[in-house]
């Protein structure tokens, strides 16, 4: 029985914080050594930060991580460590793990396959590295290995799968086993996404089972640099067992995830695998060899258990609510921010964003204590003065309630009830006078008076927009970050006032649906995540149908008028933007998925939403930075690119309008 003690770090990381992340990567160090870990694996680009960005292909940037590099190896005394550092190399730069092991460098390896889809562009920076393939680099005056590497410490073989390497189907694993490694270290950058912790799940313990390898997969945690969120999750697994399971969403800035591997077991089951083949006598097989004395570890039979909350029926809203809730914490102290300010209306989005403003107080002093969660927020010195969560929210967080004359008594009390409820400090502004002043100023200029039958939008977003610059003007007041609280479905359609309801300086919510929205505040109303609180005083939101309140209450204006059923909307923003559906196939689908409704009402709908989609392209391009959630996602700056200016789909449309007629026509 050979056992070693193994560890996955995790790090919130930030682009370019260089101070920062030698700390975190630091302490991550210090508690593994104290911890008497031999092996520990940390984050991929940990030193750099995942986000850099073009700034990576900066010459100070590759200076800078490769001076941090080395001043980081004599933390190394006694254990073996990977670091995540871009390295310049042939003029082509590379992502690569540097493994130092007892206070030196043995080498490089660098990242086989690139992540090129969806929020990741690492193409444009980085160039893949072939397999099978090894060179030499210069560093601090010391010819180093570089490429397809594995490594023997002591007597044990690693090898490296650098995160996307092991999301592909000719995983660089499978050669490793050839090879005859006993332990895959795999530093990642995986951000988060509904049930994408699962994904991971399965393919470190197939990696391990499949290769008959340990295998260490660490993760970033937190909001690295501004859209991405990262989960941690660190994982720990042997033969197919899953042995050590790290924490999601924590607010710390470093964690460590331990487990004991067993290398005899491990190479006695690849062993007793019939298809294993070992690689012998081949070029390929050779390894960087550095001698190592291994610390005594105890065999403990691990038996991980997930966080109660991971066992939830409700595991999507669990997810939604610790997310976002971490991102906003971490979007507020990276960006030095003050606290925040929320356009509160007593609707649905604005409450949501206040909540989850609410929330981050709630994960962050249950995960950290009240003193070391006030600590990571020193700058902010009015929070000093608070004795319990409710004052720290008081402090940190405005609701502005901005009525006009087509505002009710329902929004406005709606609005004093969650702010109330969630202990937010809160007032009311009356902008009516703002919106009679500049609707006489300009019906002076055209000569006649705005009336709306002739004047509606202009009328309506004049409400809008004159709600901007006084809450802009609170959050500068209070050098704080001004929330926009447009989601998903309405930036789909462009249902959203440009400089009035999408003002701000981060949108949270617009990575997703309303029809979602709406449950998860009826679901926060009732039931609450595990470990906390339902909030009753939703219930003044959740009882009312959507509305902008911009109309004259007579015309008793709801969303769902103006565009239509949020579920239908929804159900054909997937198809249409998510699979690629063209109108008439959107239709198709549709007419299965919602048959209460008749041909030509839903064929009207397919319509409204692919015109809107076209003419608002510009609206999106202009939103605020907001938060990736799932493939949903409708940011044009990484996720789902659309021109500005288009054709709108005519020939596309015109051939639903003839299906349909045709349909209509034989029935």
């Amino acid at each position: 029985m050979r056992l070693i003690k193994v560890a996955a770090a995790v790090l919130n990381t930030t682009p370019l914080a260089w101070e920062a992340n030698r700390t975190a990567i630091v302490e991550a160090i210090h508690e593994a050594r104290r911890q008497q870990v031999s092996i520990l694996c940390l984050p991929e680009l940990c030193i750099t930060g995942y986000g850099c960005e073009d700034a990576f292909l900066s010459n100070g940037t590759q200076a800078m991580a490769q001076k941090l590099l080395l001043e980081l190896l004599p933390e190394t005394t006694g254990m073996a460590v990977s670091f995540g550092l871009p390295f310049l190399h042939r003029g082509a730069l590379f992502n690569t793990a540097a493994l130092a092991v007892n206070g030196k460098l043995l080498g490089f390896v660098a990242k086989q396959h690139l992540a090129g889809e969806g929020i990741h562009y690492e193409p444009r920076w980085f160039k893949r590295w072939p397999n099978g393939t090894r060179e030499q680099v210069e560093v601090a005056g010391q010819t180093l290995p570089f490429g397809d590497l594995l490594f023997e410490v002591g007597d044990v073989r690693l090898g490296f799968e650098i995160c996307e390497d092991a999301w592909v189907a000719n995983r660089p694993g499978a050669d490793l086993a050839e090879r005859g490694v006993d332990i895959i270290l795999n530093p990642s950058a995986s951000h988060f996404a509904f049930g994408k912790h699962g994904i991971r799940q399965r393919f470190v313990l197939e990696g391990s089972r499949a290769f008959s390898v340990g295998y260490v997969y660490s993760n970033l945690v937190g909001n690295e640099s501004g859209r991405a969120i990262y989960d941690g999750g660190a994982l720990i697994a042997q033969a197919g067992r899953l042995l050590a399971s790290g924490p999601r969403f924590s607010y710390a800035d470093s964690a460590i995830t331990v487990a004991t591997l067993d290398i005899d077991e491990i190479r006695m089951g690849r062993a007793r695998t019939g298809s294993f083949r070992p690689l012998v006598g081949h070029p390929h097989d050779s390894a960087v060899r550095a001698p190592f004395q291994f610390h005594k570890a105890s065999y403990i039979v691990e038996h991980p258990k997930p966080h109660p909350w991971e066992l939830s029926p409700e595991l999507k809203e669990e997810e939604f609510t610790r997310a976002v809730s971490l991102g906003l914490f971490d979007y507020l102290r990276k960006s030095r921010s003050r606290g925040f300010v929320v356009s509160i209306s007593g609707g649905a989005d604005s409450a949501a964003v206040s909540l989850l403003c609410a929330m981050l107080v709630e994960f962050g002093v249950s995960e950290l204590g009240r003193e070391r969660f006030l600590a990571k927020l020193a700058y902010i010195t009015q929070l000093g003065e608070a004795t319990d969560n409710f004052g720290i929210v008081q402090r940190l967080l405005t609701c502005v309630y901005q009525s006009t004359k087509n505002s009710t008594q329902t929004t406005r009390d709606a609005a004093k009830a969650v702010a109330d409820g969630i202990g937010a400090e809160f007032h009311e502004f009356d902008v009516d006078g703002l919106v009679r002043d500049y609707v006489a100023m300009v019906s002076k200029a055209l000569g006649r008076e705005l009336v709306w039958e002739k004047d509606d939008l202009a009328l309506q977003n004049i409400q809008a927009r004159v709600r901007s610059p006084g809450v802009w003007m609170m959050a500068n007041t209070r050098q704080a970050l001004l929330l926009a609280t447009s989601n998903r479905s309405e930036a789909a359609v462009g249902y959203a006032t440009m400089d009035g309801d999408t003002s701000g300086g981060l949108s949270p919510v617009t990575g997703i649906d309303k029809a979602f929205l709406r449950h998860w505040l009826r679901w926060m109303e009732k039931t609450g995540p595990v470990g906390d609180r339902p909030h009753p005083e939703l219930a003044t939101v959740n009882v009312q149908p959507p509305t902008a309140e911009l109309r004259p209450h007579a015309s008793k204006q709801t969303d769902e008028d103006d565009l239509m059923p949020y579920d239908v909307l929804d159900s054909i923003e997937r198809s249409s933007i998510r699979d690629k559906r063209t109108p008439l196939e959107c239709l198709w689908h549709l007419r299965e998925t919602f048959p209460q409704y008749d041909l030509p009402q839903l064929a009207f709908w397919v319509r409204r939403f692919f015109t809107l989609w076209c003419r608002n392209q510009w609206k999106r391009e202009r939103f605020a930075p907001s938060f990736h959630l799932d493939d949903e996602n409708l940011d044009p700056k990484t996720w789902c690119r659309f021109p500005i200016l288009s054709g709108g789909y005519e020939r596309e449309l015109d051939e639903l309008d003839d299906w349909v007629e045709q349909q209509t026509s034989a029935d």
